[in-house]
């Protein structure tokens, strides 16, 4: 039997993605009587909403009802956090322009989407802040500011024997994913609702929904058998979506769909935080780093939403890989009139690794250092330095990845190499990047860390499986599966993963912050091993043997007796079983060890464990127009013992091009009125399929089991790849640095449009000496 963990396995709906066969909420069937649902927008970005005439759209074709705040029979909050302060409709003000006014409900979608067009909001308007700057003047923020700090910054950087300051900024970044925000919500008997969503969150989808109603979470079933694509984006922003349409539902008690065209989405949803930087940092005569002082202003948009965790992940990954005695960083949350942002891949830690990449670049070039040299010396020892919120940095694999993305990645011979094209050709230039990796793996919120499980073994030998994870194309599904077919010996056919559901599975958590695996499967494998020790206890009574003699193997259950041994297939033990009345269903549950943390201290152990990684890229620019083309990346992830390394591997390479993707052509634009102009793929670049490097190598850092008990020893693989992608910012500010001469240290704000690589060549080409 090769089915079960650590083996490569296709995704369990793969044939059914490329043939068209895999279903999404909106390939289900409707029945009769159902309503479509289009939202009606502001298109100011601040100001007070002195009326909202919705009289021309209720007179219309079609239209069977237009909702707005007043309609809500429950709380008109869609808050993640549930503190409020984050309406479905807007009241007397709106803060964005994209924030929802009202809904109007049809019989086509058509007839919803023209009557929702008649609407007329009068605004007063107002100046609104659009810039992290302007905010951070204004002290506007959606929290107080946090800090993490340890030793004294301020006297390690006056003692210092070299400082240097500098500022830079980082992007946001859409979602994008292929299938937009979509819900579809079916009223029941008893006020009874089924909300199909495509969600990262169902317990979220859940509450939001039984908030707006006013009913009890038990009257709302929400449901998910696949996304397509989350990216963080529909963990929070898919909540308020399926409230919406659970509202029309309750309200005309007939089903509605509700799903947003890619451009509302992208004018009305969150996206990832853009942040502004400024730091200074203290170091020695070799480049070794004494004492950091850093301030992240992230672009929290109009509300606290996810903001909390990610400015929290931010300030915990400042220090990446790198051991800083003296450290302070402080993290401010700004208010801006923009769509409220929120969890996006990565979660913080890409916006946190950043600073002391552009330290550790600056100061190579201060000293006339190897910025590959210098990184290395300033790594984490392995077992005895703690990072600067108190935890100790074990299992430290930086080493090993940094050795081995240097040879794989030949850095020698490409660096003398590069250099010789570049002392060769006056207008195309190279440049080599190399990054570290270290990243923590648990949610920030210690309760977060839990999941539950649902296992039935049918008398035939076929099992069905229900967790609280989502499927949104990251494999999810077939991982944990292969976890209940290693516990039974089974083919992992023989187990059919069922829709995630919170009438099955219960106060579940998002599938975020890369725990799907770690949680999930625990939990799947309490409940399927449950099932085997009851199987087992009945065999060994059954037969007169003791309980080590019943051994399960290839599908098969194996019964050692005195001088011979049976063999009975898996159903036949099932079934046996079941005419013993022994039950062959049980749930599991599982909850991270070991984590703790203190919110206002910001100090404890908030990771269960770290996962590391290396990367290495080669970039080409144009200094006529800009334009760059990464032509190569080397990428080493410690994945500890992977669960199926043909997931884990699409994981890894479409994780680095998202990140990719962020530092070089996703750039998001708003007016002077604070409206998003850069609303759909004509104006918004994501990468495409000849982004990708042509010479592209991953690989998955071999005997590296995880020490903790992570489930069969795996570690998480959705989001530390992204951050790899920083070697693409560092080789880029390589190549302009080989553009002039390496005058001075290169300011490269992200992303890297040829707007902004060309405005960074003359920058250093115009310093002072």
């Amino acid at each position: 039997m090769s089915d079960g963990v650590h083996t490569a396995r296709r995704h369990d709906s793969a044939l059914k993605h490329v043939t068209g066969q895999a279903l999404y909420i909106d390939d289900m069937s409707e029945p009769p009587g159902t309503l479509h649902g289009a939202l009606v927008l502001s298109t100011v970005a601040c100001g007070r909403l002195k009326t909202l005439d919705l009289g021309a759209a209720k007179g219309m074709p079609g239209v069977v009802a237009v909702l707005g705040p007043q309609d809500i029979p429950g709380r008109n909050d869609v808050s993640a956090s549930g503190k409020g302060g984050e309406p479905l409709f807007a009241m007397d003000r709106v803060e964005f322009a994209g924030q929802p006014l009202a809904l109007v409900v049809a019989d086509s979608l058509d007839a919803a989407r023209a009557a929702a067009a008649a609407v007329k909001a009068e605004i007063e308007e107002e100046t609104p802040i659009l810039d992290i700057a302007t905010a951070v003047a204004k002290q506007a923020w959606v929290q107080p500011p946090a800090t993490i700090v340890r030793g004294d910054p301020d006297g390690a950087l006056a003692k210092a024997p070299h400082r240097l300051s500098a500022a830079f900024s980082v992007g946001g970044q859409e979602h994008f994913y292929l299938e937009g925000q979509i819900a579809f919500a079916l009223p029941g008997e008893d006020g009874d609702i089924v909300v199909h969503s495509s969600t990262q969150h169902p317990t979220e989808v859940q509450h939001i929904c039984a908030g707006l109603l006013g009913c009890d979470y038990n009257q709302v079933t929400a449901m998910v058998r696949r996304l397509g694509g989350g990216f963080g984006g529909k963990e929070s922003n898919a909540s308020w979506v399926a409230g919406a349409a659970a509202l029309a539902a309750s309200h005309t008690g007939k089903p509605v769909k509700l799903r947003l065209p890619r451009e509302i989405d992208m004018i009305a949803t969150g996206k990832r935080h853009g942040f502004d930087y400024r730091y200074t940092v203290g170091f020695d005569d070799e480049g070794r780093v004494l004492a950091l002082d850093a301030v992240l202003a992230a672009d929290a948009g109009w509300s606290l939403d996810l903001t909390p965790g990610v400015v929290a992940r931010a300030l915990t990954h400042t220090d990446n890989a790198y051991w800083i005695p003296h450290f302070r960083a402080l993290g401010y949350a700004a208010k801006t009139n923009k769509q409220s942002n929120t969890a996006f891949r990565g979660f913080g830690g890409p916006q946190g690794v950043v600073v002391m990449e552009d330290a550790i670049d600056r100061i190579a070039h201060h000293r006339g250092r190897d910025p590959v040299e210098l990184r290395a010396l300033n790594f984490y020892a392995d077992g005895r330095d703690t990072t600067p919120y108190g935890q100790t940095v074990d299992e430290n694999h930086l080493a090993r990845c940094w050795a081995e993305v240097k040879q794989g990645g030949e850095l020698e011979r490409r660096r003398a190499e590069i250099d010789a094209f570049n002392a060769a050709n006056p207008v195309l230039k190279r440049g080599l990047g190399l990054f570290p990796l270290k990243f923590g793996i648990s949610f920030n919120l210690p309760h977060m860390n839990q999941a539950g499980a649902l296992v039935h073994v049918y008398t035939d030998g076929s099992i069905r499986l229900n967790h609280g994870g989502t499927e949104m194309g990251q494999g999810l599904f077939i991982k944990v599966a292969q976890v209940v077919a290693e516990v039974f010996k089974v083919d992992v056919d023989r187990i059919r993963p069922s829709a995630t559901s919170t009438a099955e599975v219960p106060n579940t958590s998002p599938t975020a912050a890369s725990t799907g695996s770690d949680l999930n499967g625990w939990a799947a494998w309490e409940a399927a091993n449950t099932i085997r020790q009851r199987m087992v206890a009945y065999a060994a009574e059954h037969f007169g043997v003791a309980d080590k003699d019943i051994e399960f193997s290839d599908g098969n259950v194996r019964i050692a007796k005195p001088g011979s041994n049976q063999v009975m297939s898996f159903g036949e033990m099932a079934k046996l079983c079941y005419m013993g009345r022994v039950s062959l269903s049980s749930t599991g549950f599982y909850k991270t060890p070991k984590i703790h943390w203190d919110p206002a201290k910001m100090h404890g152990r908030p990771f269960f464990y770290f996962s590391f990684g290396a990367a290495m890229a080669e970039v080409a620019i144009d200094t006529l127009t800009g334009e760059s083309r990464v032509l190569r990346a080397d990428l080493v992830q410690d994945c500890g013992e992977s669960l199926n390394p043909a997931i884990d591997l699409g994981q890894i390479e479409g994780a680095f091009v998202q990140g990719q993707g962020w530092l070089t052509c996703e750039e998001l634009w708003w007016d002077a009125k604070g409206r998003l102009r850069t609303a759909g793929p004509s104006t918004y670049k994501i990468p495409g399929s000849r982004d990708v490097p042509p010479v592209f190598n991953v690989t998955m850092l071999p005997n590296a089991p995880s020490r903790e008990a992570t489930i069969f020893r795996s570690k998480a693989v959705g989001e530390p790849p992204l951050l790899l992608a920083t070697a693409v910012w560092t080789a880029l500010k390589d190549a302009i640095g080989a553009a002039t001469g390496r005058k001075a240290a290169v300011r490269l704000d992200a992303p890297a449009t040829p707007e902004r690589v060309l405005a960074a060549i003359e920058k250093v080409r115009t310093a002072a000496p």
